[in-house]
């Protein structure tokens, strides 16, 4: 809820009640019926109009005005909400790449930004790891010390000690590439095969992947529910807060949390996606 309340005040801070969001969208789209319950939240309760389009459609409709407006078949554009475009498989053309750009040069306010959406990539992880970095954007050292606490070991491929490291206790560590979603990372066997043919190439391939040190988090007895029958395991959870951040320049408006997202998995299972077939969808019981 909170999430669309964020949606539609940024409308009401720039006067934007007359243009539409934007929904970017894949070809073949698999979460259509949680961005349709979006659409129809943001028109029944709120009025406003949201239009869903892919890149390559986004590319042969959009235009940009003098004044810096993004228009979709002659309707101004407020809010570009990317549902697409954080995988490789999202621009097999340069039609694609002309869309993000056209996006990115308009005043339509995206969520996210491109430099947002860097910021959530690994490597931005491994670079807020590193030590004075969280002295740039938090002033409490009790506030940077306790973050600090949360922190995985990461690592780039440069270091040669932590390579040969993961080369011989390969368990220990995981290899991530720059990706969203679940089945990506790399573990075991294929993390030792991976580095030494890395190493072995020598290519600049190497700057598409991190290092993290493998976190262990303490197993817990639960019921799994998939397609109306129940397996009961140990599993882990991953808790992640969802939060609603504008500005305007140097001008912070909105910087709130709204919610949260709790996976469950089978505590033997690398990869925790929901959609991908690992996780399940969990809730938080306080006692």
């Amino acid at each position: 809820m909170y999430f669309l309340k964020t949606f539609v005040l940024t409308n009401k801070k720039l006067s934007l009640f007359s243009a539409v969001v934007l929904v970017v969208v894949q070809a073949e789209e698999r979460y259509m019926y949680d961005q349709y319950w979006i659409t129809v939240a943001l028109r029944e309760m709120y009025g406003v109009t949201t239009i869903r389009k892919t890149m390559a459609e986004i590319e042969a409709e959009g235009d940009l005005r003098p004044d810096g407006t993004l228009v979709i078949n002659g309707r101004p554009v407020a809010i570009v909400y990317f549902r697409a475009g954080y995988s490789p498989a999202d621009y097999p053309s340069e039609a694609e790449w002309r869309a993000r750009l056209l996006i990115e040069r308009s005043s339509a306010i995206k969520c996210p930004s491109i430099a947002h959406h860097l910021v959530g990539t690994k490597k931005i992880q491994q670079e807020l790891a590193k030590e004075n970095v969280l002295e740039r954007f938090l002033d409490n050292q009790s506030d940077i010390e306790n973050v600090r606490k949360c922190f995985a070991g990461l690592w780039s491929l440069e270091n040669d000690i932590i390579v040969n490291s993961a080369i011989e206790s390969p368990e220990l560590f995981v290899l991530k590439p720059q990706r969203e979603g679940g089945g990506n990372n790399i573990y075991g066997d294929n993390l030792r095969e991976t580095l030494i043919r890395l190493r072995k190439d020598g290519s600049n391939e190497t700057a598409a992947y991190i290092l993290m040190q493998r976190i262990f988090p303490p197993a817990s007895p639960s019921y799994l529910v998939r397609e109306g029958t129940f397996v009961r395991d140990n599993v882990v959870s991953e808790f992640g807060i969802f939060g609603a951040y504008l500005r305007n320049n140097d001008k912070v408006i909105i910087n709130d949390q709204c919610g949260y997202l709790l996976r469950t998995k089978a505590a033997s299972l690398n990869e925790g996606g929901v959609v991908a077939g690992y996780a399940f969808l969990n809730s938080i019981f306080l006692t």
